[in-house]
């Protein structure tokens, strides 16, 4: 290191990788008086802004039905109970993503068909997505429903997986975790799909202080199950049981404190495209950077970019975390190659190639609705200087 790099790394604070503090200091005042508030009326579970929540929510993003629930998870899972998944369904699912999206499937007894990725996108490949259905034909399953996993936060391509869909007669459960606040085309996430659903970990674009999360539908019907399913299965009331559910409930503190960064989270999305576009400029030239859909917009979840192949990613992230930047792989192994879903299908053969090179190659950089332009100008020198001299 020499001294020009050494004066910039003393000019420089620690960058963290998802900036939650500086946040927290903007809205900390109206988050203590929010809190405070369910204090005083004492309604800790399913209290009035749990529903104020959902209204909100779903004028957001123009759902019918908004129902909370405990975390992004039993979100996923309430979805595919709502609609008798179970086993002998085959549901496709991306491998290339976090465990939640084939853990609900296994949870149901159905069985997970792992489809591989678009090596721009990182999303379902449509391409495979056919084939799998065809596997678990061979299989003698039933083709049931398709989660799309909305990576890094850009929504999966569904115009294509909704042929697919509509050919085979399938359900779409859009996962919107990663991707709440994000747009496909002239609709926004959580109004994709048959069912959709989104997280509010604390991590996510929308986060709370806590586990959160979230289903929406248009569909009344389903919208009335979702909400029997989330309360043990109730009936006219908790202890009218008319089919079996679970504990799903969205704390009343959490919905209170998602009020509040609701009303900041536009000014954050397009802070993060700001700084999206910035990375984007900076290093189109010497890494693979994210590539969005026509007509899609991202709210930046994460910015992952391919690194080239000749790079040693390990050494990399060490050398990196040296100058005080933070960076994550999303994700170090594929599920088709965990040791829980070993035993499930995937789409036409036993490897799924992009998804093997992907979790290879990907490295994940600091990003969130605060990071500053300096600080990520910062970043972009320091991972060109890097990578030129590896």
């Amino acid at each position: 290191m020499n001294q020009s790099q050494n004066q910039i790394l003393n000019q420089i604070p620690s960058i963290p990788f998802i900036d939650l503090k500086t946040q927290q200091e903007l809205i900390r005042s109206n988050v203590d008086l929010a809190i405070q508030k369910v204090l005083d009326h004492g309604q800790y579970i399913m209290g009035p802004e749990v529903h104020e929540l959902e209204k909100q929510l779903s004028s957001f993003c123009g759902a019918k039905h908004v129902i909370s629930c405990a975390n992004g998870t039993d979100a996923l899972g309430i979805a595919l109970m709502a609609k008798n998944v179970g086993p002998g369904d085959a549901i496709f699912v991306p491998s290339f993503t976090f465990a939640a999206t084939a853990e609900v499937v296994a949870w149901t007894g159905a069985t997970p068909i792992f489809i591989d990725s678009h090596p721009d996108t990182y999303n379902m490949d449509p391409r495979s997505l056919e084939i799998g259905i065809h596997t678990a034909k061979k299989l003698g399953l039933r083709p049931s429903a398709i989660i799309p996993v909305d990576l890094f936060g850009q929504p999966a391509d569904y115009d294509a997986i909704q042929a697919i869909a509509n050919e085979y007669h399938l359900w779409i459960l859009a996962d919107g975790a990663q991707s709440f606040g994000a747009k496909y085309k002239d609709k926004y996430v959580g109004n994709i799909g048959e069912i959709a659903t989104t997280s509010f970990f604390p991590a996510k674009p929308l986060g709370c202080y806590g586990d959160g999360g979230a289903i929406f539908t248009n569909d009344d019907e389903i919208a009335a199950i979702i909400k029997s399913l989330r309360v043990h299965g109730q009936g006219t009331d908790k202890y009218d049981n008319v089919r079996i559910g679970m504990n799903g409930r969205l704390d009343t503190i959490q919905a209170a404190i998602l009020i509040e960064k609701l009303k900041i989270f536009n000014k954050e999305i397009e802070h993060r495209q700001f700084i999206a576009d910035l990375y984007n400029k900076e290093l189109k030239n010497i890494v693979q950077i994210p590539h969005v859909l026509e007509n899609v917009s991202s709210v930046w979840a994460q910015y992952t970019i391919r690194l080239p192949k000749k790079c040693n990613r390990s050494k990399l992230m060490t050398d990196l975390k040296a100058f005080g930047i933070p960076s994550m792989i999303y994700y170090v192994k594929p599920l088709h190659l965990q040791k829980a879903y070993q035993t499930y299908p995937v789409a036409g053969q036993q490897s799924l190639e992009i998804c093997d090179v992907l979790s290879e190659d990907v490295l994940s950089l600091p990003m969130s609705g605060y990071i500053d332009e300096k600080s990520a100008l910062y970043v972009t020198e320091y991972l060109k200087m890097l990578l030129n001299s590896n």
